[in-house]
């Protein structure tokens, strides 16, 4: 038991050390993508990033500090996006779910618990692990003649073990995406106001109201905002997307334990008879 505690904690080091590479990475691409390529001498008058922006890439840029942290966030988005997509398609198995899921019933009630655990096998991925578990635990039960309340008991308790240790697998980064959702809105508010304390701080300085001037600061302000609303939106969609499919997933499990404690039950009440 205390090497199964060691394995689990170490492996949830070595996720998050994982984790946080993948962040820094991001961080670090996001600067590179601010540095080189918005701030490409070709994106500005007189070949300098001090000079006016042509494009929107030069107006990015000139957006100042916290451009590239909102680009790695961005870009965080996206990754673990499709960390998750590909990790929750993989638990959900093989082949299609709902045709599965329908196949197992079919063998719990009709009784063919070695032809559900079979497809079990053959499906793989963490809701046929967490269902071939209480199958496993359903053989156990019927040989030692519990009752039926005991064997809904520990059926249930089972699927609960079962389901507690794919859970932290299915679940893992969801909490950065989540974080990311306001982090993202909160990081544009902070670039557009150190852009306009900047813009009115170098029109304050001129000494006379240049109107062109403030408005080119405010524009480049602004763009802190709708890159951060940007990233807040992509990650809510995501947080949303992977959350309702992990519900699925866990519906689907406890669908097939209700199956496997009526199957007993009809199983008991008819050596009763």
């Amino acid at each position: 038991m205390a090497n199964v505690k060691v394995e689990k904690k170490s492996t949830s080091n070595g996720g998050g050390m994982v984790s946080g590479i993948i962040i820094a990475a991001c961080v670090f691409v996001g600067w590179l993508i601010w540095q080189f390529i918005m701030g490409s001498p070709a994106n500005f008058e007189g070949g300098t990033p001090e000079g006016r922006p042509l494009n929107t890439l030069g107006m990015v840029y000139h957006g100042g500090f916290i451009v590239p942290i909102l680009l790695g966030m961005l870009l965080m988005v996206i990754v673990f996006s499709f960390e998750r997509f590909f990790v929750i398609s993989k638990a959900a198995g093989k082949s299609n779910l709902d045709t599965f899921m329908t196949n197992v019933q079919k063998n719990i009630k009709e009784g063919n618990i070695e032809g559900a655990i079979a497809l079990c096998d053959k499906q793989q991925g963490s809701v046929a692990n967490a269902i071939k578990s209480a199958l496993i635990k359903y053989q156990d039960v019927k040989k030692e003649g519990f009752n039926s309340e005991e064997a809904s008991e520990t059926i249930h308790k089972e699927i609960e073990e079962a389901t507690s240790l794919e859970m932290p697998m299915l679940e893992k980064n969801m909490t950065i995406i989540s974080a990311l959702v306001s982090l993202g809105t909160l990081g544009g508010l902070l670039g557009t106001v150190s852009g306009m304390i900047k813009a009115f701080g170098a029109l304050a300085s001129a000494g006379s109201p240049d109107q062109a001037a403030l408005a080119t600061g405010i524009s480049e302000a602004l763009v802190n905002t709708a890159t951060g609303i940007c990233t807040s939106i992509f990650a809510i969609i995501a947080y949303n997307f992977f959350t309702s499919k992990i519900d699925d997933l866990t519906y689907s499990i406890d669908e097939a334990g209700v199956t496997i404690v009526n199957t007993y039950r009809k199983f008991r009440g008819s050596l009763k008879q």
